[in-house]
C-alpha cells in the first residue's frame, strides 16, 4: 500500500485505507530492540530459553481488572512487536481495536509464537496499554457527562512532557479534539490551541484589556480566548474586556482557584447559605453569562477549568451551568488501568499459573503481521 507521507495516518485509518497506525506515527525508540525498556528478568529469561528451551510455542495473553475501560495502545504495541520481535511474520496475533470498551478480565491481545522471539517485550506492552487505556478511559468518562460540549485537554502541565503525544492520542480516541500543545496532537495531526495565560496579564501590570490587545495584535487571525480570573472578579472584568474588544473577544476562561471566592459574591454571601463558593462555581458562571448577554455579548463563549472531573462536570450540567467548553487536566492523566501479560498455553495445550487461563474472546481479530509496522 502506498501512503502519502504528508497525510496523518489517523486520517487514513478513519477513512478505511489503513487497518492500524504504524511506526510512522509512533516513532518508537530503537532501544526497545535492545531490551533497554524491558524488565531485566525478561531478558534473563530469554537467554535461558534460547540456551535450554528454544522452540516452545507459547501464547501470551493481556488483560486488565476494571469494568468499563476504553482500551488504547493496541496499534502502538502491534507496531512495537512488528519492529522489535524476532521473525514477527511467524507470530500469530489477535487483538481488539483502540477505542473498544472492555470489562475486567477480558483479553485485549494474544500473541502466539516462540517465546524467545517476543517474550522480552511483555513489560513494555503492559506499560503502553496501561497508560494509553487510563487516559482514554478518563477522557471517555469526561465526555459522557458534558452533553456534547467540547473538552480542552490540559494534561500537559500535570505530567512528564514526554507523555503528551501518547496521552493526546488516547484522548483523541475517546473523542477529544482540543489540545493545549502541538505535542498532544502530534499523532493525530492537530495543532495546540489554548488561551491567554495569567503570565501575560501579570506582565501588563494586571491590565486585562492591555493583555487582550497585545494578544490580538500578535495573533489577529481569530477572536481571542482570554483568562478572566486574574483579579478574582470574573463578571466585572469579562464585561470590561468585552466592551473593550467587541467581536475580537471570542471566549473567556474562568480558572478561579479553589482557595478563593470570586469578588462577585462579596456582597451576596447571604444569598447562598450553606453553599461552598470557592473556585469555579455554578452561580458565578450563571452571573457571568447573564452579564455578558445583558451587555450585548451573547457571542462570547465561556470556558471553565481548574479541578474538573466527571463528577463536577455532571453537577454543572445538572444545574444548567451555561458552560461552552470544559478544560480538564489532572483527571485525564491519572493512571488506574493496569494491564498484565500471562503465558496461558504451551505447545497448544493449556498451561498457566494458578488463577490464570486462556480466556476466549470472540471479539479478538487477527492482525496481519505481514504488513509493515
Amino acid at each position: 500500500m502506498s501512503i502519502a507521507s504528508d497525510v496523518p495516518e489517523i486520517r487514513l485509518k478513519e477513512d478505511g485505507e489503513l487497518p492500524r497506525l504504524t511506526n510512522r506515527t509512533f516513532k518508537l525508540d530503537p532501544r526497545f530492540g535492545t531490551g533497554y525498556y524491558s524488565a531485566n528478568y525478561f531478558l534473563k529469561t530469554r537467554r535461558i530459553v534460547e540456551e535450554n528451551l528454544a522452540g516452545n510455542i507459547t501464547t501470551l495473553q493481556f488483560f486488565q481488572r476494571e469494568d468499563d475501560v476504553m482500551v488504547c495502545g493496541l496499534d502502538e504495541v502491534i507496531a512495537l512487536v512488528k519492529l522489535f520481535a524476532r521473525n514477527p511474520k511467524g507470530l500469530k496475533v489477535l487483538a481488539l481495536n483502540d477505542g473498544d470498551v472492555v470489562k475486567a478480565g477480558e483479553p485485549v491481545l494474544k500473541i502466539t509464537g516462540k517465546y524467545e522471539d517476543f517474550g522480552y517485550l511483555e513489560s513494555a506492552i503492559d506499560g503502553i496499554l496501561s497508560r494509553r487505556s487510563s487516559v482514554a478511559t478518563n477522557a471517555m468518562r469526561v465526555l459522557r457527562v458534558t452533553n456534547g460540549k467540547p473538552v480542552l485537554n490540559m494534561g500537559d502541565r500535570q505530567d512528564d512532557p514526554y507523555t503528551q503525544a501518547g496521552d493526546g492520542y488516547a484522548s483523541y480516541v475517546a473523542g477529544m479534539r482540543l489540545f493545549s500543545t502541538d505535542a498532544q496532537g502530534a499523532w493525530v495531526g492537530i495543532k495546540g490551541g489554548g488561551t491567554m495565560p495569567h503570565a501575560l496579564i501579570e506582565l501588563c501590570d494586571g491590565d486585562v484589556c492591555k493583555a487582550g490587545d497585545l494578544f490580538y495584535k500578535t495573533y489577529p487571525d481569530k477572536p481571542i480566548t482570554a483568562l478572566i480570573d486574574y483579579n478574582d472578579d470574573v463578571v466585572r472584568d469579562a464585561v470590561i474586556l468585552a466592551k473593550h474588544m467587541g467581536t475580537k473577544l471570542g471566549c473567556v476562561r474562568v480558572d478561579t482557584s479553589l482557595a478563593l471566592i470570586d469578588h462577585y459574591f462579596d456582597d451576596k454571601m447571604d444569598q447562598f447559605p450553606n453553599q461552598d463558593l470557592h473556585g469555579v462555581v455554578v452561580p458565578q458562571i450563571k452571573a457571568l453569562r447573564k452579564a455578558l448577554d445583558d451587555n450585548g455579548f451573547p457571542f462570547v463563549k465561556i470556558c471553565v477549568s481548574s479541578s474538573f472531573n466527571p463528577e463536577r462536570i455532571a453537577r454543572f450540567e445538572r444545574e444548567d451551568a451555561p458552560v461552552d467548553i470544559y478544560g480538564v487536566g489532572t483527571y485525564l492523566v491519572k493512571n488506574h488501568v493496569g494491564y498484565t501479560g500471562d503465558l496461558v498455553r504451551l505447545n497448544g495445550k493449556p498451561q498457566a499459573k494458578e488463577g490464570r487461563s486462556d480466556v476466549p474472546n470472540p471479539r479478538l481479530r487477527p492482525v496481519d503481521m505481514r504488513m509493515p509496522g
